[in-house]
């Protein structure tokens, strides 16, 4: 264990093993639903994560090898297609044990100063390190995701603030994700608005950019429900990402009534 956080301190690409990898994949529903080919992708695309970025603990937390390929492996899910060049201009990932508090001040239109403690699962900084919780991280499943939260917060702040609109690739056009992005985005801030009770996390209705983070939480791990409620936003997700894990989800299960029966 030591051998491999030493190894990938020192900036070298290491194997992660295969018993570590294979029950990380395992323990997660929308990991394991990948192709034999994906998993053997997504395991090199986390090897060199590893390699590239510096993981730091704080409160207490000693740093583990199943802490950084948990992290690795949730976290490189959306960049499976991608490359990792989606994750750079940023190094650092430091883990907490738990929720951490950030102290905030804010000036408000009056030019009041508020001063109050945010307390949180998970951040991202603009150019600096990603910081989430630990015990959230275990806690992946069912739509919630603060990793994959985390890491899509990442990919909006490629081209500027999180605003919800990432850098488009090749076969996207802007005009078209904000059209239907923010028809789906003030929808579901209605639906909350009016006491529903949604699938998706409320959480979604703060800002765009949260909506995009959830919405992309969403995307792995309740994709069916995504498609359901805003299947042309699903639609351009997976031209997003280059993926579709509800044919994922859909084939997995497949194979499973197959192999029962």
């Amino acid at each position: 264990m030591r051998d491999l956080l030493d190894r990938l301190r020192g900036k070298t690409q290491t194997l992660i093993p295969e018993t570590l990898w294979a029950v990380t994949v395992t323990s997660l529903p929308f990991l394991d639903v990948l192709t034999v080919d994906e998993q053997k992708q997504l395991k090199a695309l986390a090897e060199a994560f590893l390699a590239e970025k510096e993981f730091s603990t704080a409160g207490g937390l000693e740093l583990s090898d199943e802490i950084c390929v948990s992290i690795a492996a949730q976290g490189c899910l959306p960049i499976l297609k991608l490359g990792l060049t989606a994750y750079r201009d940023w190094i650092g990932i430091v883990v907490y044990p738990d929720e951490f508090v950030v102290p905030r001040r804010i000036e408000d239109e009056s030019g009041v100063v508020h001063e109050y403690d945010d307390v949180l699962s998970g951040e991202a900084w603009e150019g600096g390190p990603l910081i989430v919780s630990w015990h959230d991280v275990q806690m992946a499943g069912d739509g919630y995701n603060v990793v994959i939260h985390e890491f899509a917060h990442k990919l909006d702040m490629l081209n500027g603030d999180a605003d919800g609109i990432p850098a488009m690739h090749s076969g996207m056009a802007e005009a078209e994700w904000e059209e239907i992005f923010f028809a789906a985005y003030e929808d579901f801030c209605q639906r909350v608005d009016s006491g529903e009770e949604t699938t998706i996390d409320p959480y979604a209705s703060e800002a765009p950019a949260e909506f995009f983070a959830v919405l992309s939480e969403s995307f792995f791990e309740i994709p069916d429900v995504v498609a359901e409620e805003y299947p042309a936003l699903y639609e351009m997700l997976c031209r997003y990402y280059r993926q579709d894990p509800l044919a994922r989800l859909m084939k997995a299960a497949s194979a499973s009534r197959t192999s029962a029966s």
